[in-house]
């Protein structure tokens, strides 16, 4: 099991650094402070990386815990809540709303493009009656950008909390939060930064902290509450048992992070992924997006003879190599490389593109030369 290669959009590869770290004995989290210290240091890290001076906590869960608690903290009976949707994930956030009692509204696009600002300022001229709006920054089933450097402003315009699910899209995409003016950004530990799954990380601004103390009806919950969180420093103390050892892996990562460079980071995912897309239509493969390419996730259209579901079996049986295809709709029609944290290296990148030309030419697909080849046409 733990041989074979991993090149889904998330969870990623591990460093070895990373994974050694999490072995080192460790401390009572509970009860020693100097685990408080580390964990906000750790949060502080993460906050210079991202762009924020606003509070950061890191949750024991994956990150789909940070968008319920989002929801789940902001949200009254009632609220009317905007959830743009151009994407999987994206409209997704409407069950969370529904879940704890909100009204939601879709702003909904094409999922082959990202959302068009414009048309979100003339359809916010028209109702912008929201307590807060939700967007995915990359919708990681068809690897959409949306630029929430200008949704969000735009947004807070009209005195719209925003929440923004960046799981997918953060170090591997160019993200400023408070420039941004994003109240709530959601981060997941399996991504782009590569540390291992099962950590979600949370930034707050004062106006979403307002909202959540002036609330009239208490959360429902204690997990998905985020004001559990408030002043836990101060008191040295923590909602609940901190997984320490993934917090250490965590630190790590994003070590790793620091130490190349946030720009060079940013840089070395956007060539890579830049080269993929120009090499996949060479070759003769078909893009899932019309437009709103994230660097983190390229989706493909696979054939109809072939299928995307035969063709990930096919490439883990004979090359052991784990590949995703997407989700939903597009389960048997989109294979997405995960060009995201360590995965967006070259020698990674080399692998999986050599075990899929392979594969589809094994399959009996007319390919346009190698795909390889061509990846190093636009590479170097």
């Amino acid at each position: 099991m733990n041989n074979k290669i991993n090149y889904a959009p998330g969870p990623t590869e591990t460093r070895e650094n990373v994974r050694l770290i999490r072995a080192e004995k460790t401390t009572n989290p509970d009860i020693d402070v100097d685990f408080v210290e580390f964990y906000k240091k750790t949060c502080e890290k993460f906050g210079n990386i991202v762009g924020t001076k606003n509070d950061i906590y890191i949750l024991s869960g994956e990150g789909i815990l940070g968008l319920e608690a989002a929801c789940a903290s902001l949200t009254e009976k009632g609220d009317r809540v905007l959830v743009i949707d151009n994407g999987i994930y994206g409209e997704g956030f409407k069950d969370f709303v529904k879940m704890y009692g909100g009204e939601y509204v879709l702003f909904s696009s094409e999922y082959t493009k990202s959302i068009d600002v414009d048309e979100l300022r003339k359809f916010l001229e028209k109702d912008n009656d929201f307590k807060y709006a939700t967007v995915v920054h990359c919708d990681t089933p068809t690897g959409v950008l949306n630029d929430v450097s200008k949704i969000c402003p735009l947004l807070k315009e009209y005195g719209i909390l925003t929440v923004v699910d960046s799981v997918a899209g953060m170090v591997g995409e160019r993200l400023n939060v408070d420039e941004s003016k994003i109240d709530v950004i959601l981060g997941g530990s399996q991504k782009a930064i590569s540390a291992p799954a099962g950590l979600t990380i949370v930034g707050i601004s004062q106006d979403a902290k307002n909202c959540i103390k002036n609330r009239k009806t208490d959360i429902v919950g204690f997990y998905c509450n985020l004001s559990i969180w408030e002043g836990y420093y101060e008191k040295k103390y923590f909602p609940y048992t901190m997984p320490i050892s993934d917090i250490m892996g965590l630190d790590r990562a994003l070590d790793n992070i620091l130490e190349e460079g946030v720009e060079k980071v940013l840089s070395r995912h956007e060539k890579i992924a830049s080269s993929v897309r120009q090499a996949v239509k060479e070759y003769g493969l078909e893009l899932f997006l019309e437009e709103g390419y994230s660097n983190t996730v390229t989706a493909i259209k696979i054939p109809e003879s072939i299928g995307a579901l035969k063709l990930t079996d096919y490439m883990l049986e004979n090359y052991n190599t784990l590949v995703a295809t997407s989700l939903n709709q597009y389960m048997d029609t989109i294979l997405r490389i995960g060009h995201m944290g360590e995965n967006a290296n070259l020698d990674k990148i080399v692998h999986i593109l050599n075990v899929l030309d392979k594969s589809l030419k094994e399959l009996e697909f007319d390919a346009n030369g190698s795909l390889i080849d061509l990846f190093n046409k636009y590479y170097f």
